[in-house]
């Protein structure tokens, strides 16, 4: 069991328990004055619901209780937490809708959120999103390359964050977190409802997982706004509509999957979409285009188009050819059948002998007798 002492040690910056065998429920006594920066309960066995308590640590910058059998609510208590940057609830047993209340700038500085792996329905958590302040601009171009941590002045000693994400279709564990790292995974649950159009805001954006849940409507062409994305996962939804041509401009993305939707069109082609096969697309019956073998039914018909555009050009088609064809051939039976039974006609002898300017010689007796007389 859990010791629920451990929310009473006030001067405790760390708690970091991850992968254990603990169970029970979380600590519920989580006192005002504490100093938790980082609580890590991940992968064990806890379960209930979560301590109101938690909203009492101001100081936190990363909560990460995935991978347990937690059952509750959203916590949405948590977003007045001035520093959360890290927020993993996934693989629990969370469910209802998701939503944030009327505060005017909740989860500020939140740049990794992750609740995947639970049974959260109804639509998708804008009024949350779209105040992600923290995945929107961040750049720490000037100060280097920072990493989430805690140091202690006094002995020097450094500790790390870790978080364990899906990046690109894999769980990778990230020993150090990048400060700059801000990605949203809300996949494997009952979400529904469209895409919001101002997702496009959040340009600091890495990653964006929305696979496996009732999404509908169209890609929205705002995300073409994201030019810091390196994975997009939309895969297994109700989705529909073309794939915005304009999605060719994210230049850094590595890994793309629209897989087993309703899509519809042609594949857009040009940079980063050159390099994704046909798994990225598989299970949309109405896509067409590389890299399918699917080939769009406009460049079938492109070919013949274009010659008969060409046919009509010159005035040379096949209809032509066969009108002059068949005249050709009725003018030369006749005039066979004329030669044999009547010898050579006089026009014809003279027009021959016009126009090559030589005598025909007269094999036919008959003929030059006729001709005599």
């Amino acid at each position: 069991m859990i010791p629920q002492c451990l929310g009473t040690l006030r001067y405790l910056f760390v708690l970091d328990l991850q992968m254990n065998n603990l169970n029970g429920i979380m600590p519920r006594n989580f006192s005002k004055e504490n100093q938790f920066e980082t609580i890590k309960l991940n992968g064990n066995q806890l379960e209930g619901p979560l301590p109101h308590s938690l909203a009492q640590c101001r100081n936190i910058k990363v909560l990460d209780l995935g991978d347990n059998i937690i059952e509750d609510v959203f916590p949405n208590w948590l977003e007045v937490l001035p520093e959360l940057q890290v927020l993993s609830l996934r693989s629990n047993k969370l469910y209802g809708t998701i939503t944030c209340s009327s505060i005017r700038h909740p989860f500020l500085k939140l740049r990794i959120f992750d609740v995947s792996n639970n049974n959260f329905n109804g639509p998708l958590p804008t009024s949350c999103i779209k105040n992600f302040q923290g995945m929107m601009n961040v750049n720490d171009s000037q100060l280097g390359l920072q990493y989430m941590g805690w140091r202690d002045n006094i002995i020097g000693k450094y500790y790390s964050n870790s978080v364990v994400v899906i990046m690109k279709g894999f769980d990778i564990e990230l020993t150090k977190i990048l400060t700059t790292f801000t990605t949203i995974d809300l996949s494997n649950n009952m979400f529904e409802g469209e895409i919001p159009i101002f997702i496009g805001q959040l340009s600091s954006l890495k990653g964006l997982n929305l696979s496996n849940n009732g999404i509908t409507g169209k890609i929205p062409q705002s995300l073409s706004y994201l030019r810091n994305l390196e994975w997009l996962d939309l895969s297994r939804n109700q989705l529909r509509g073309e794939i915005p041509m304009a999605l060719t401009n994210l230049n850094f993305l590595s890994v793309l999957n629209l897989s087993q939707n309703h899509l519809e069109g042609v594949i857009p082609n040009g940079q980063q979409f050159d390099t994704f096969g046909n798994d990225s697309y598989e299970g949309n019956a109405m896509l067409c285009g590389l890299p399918l073998s699917k080939s769009c039914k406009k460049d079938e018909d492109q070919p013949s188009h274009s010659t008969s555009e060409d046919e009509e050009e010159s005035g040379f088609g096949w209809k032509a050819v066969a009108i002059g064809y068949a005249c050709g051939a009725i003018s030369g039976l006749l005039l066979g059948h004329n030669v044999f039974f009547f010898g050579k006609p006089e026009w014809l002898v003279g027009l021959v002998e016009h126009m090559f300017n030589m005598r025909l010689k007269r094999r036919n007796s008959r003929a030059g007798a006729n001709r005599r007389i």
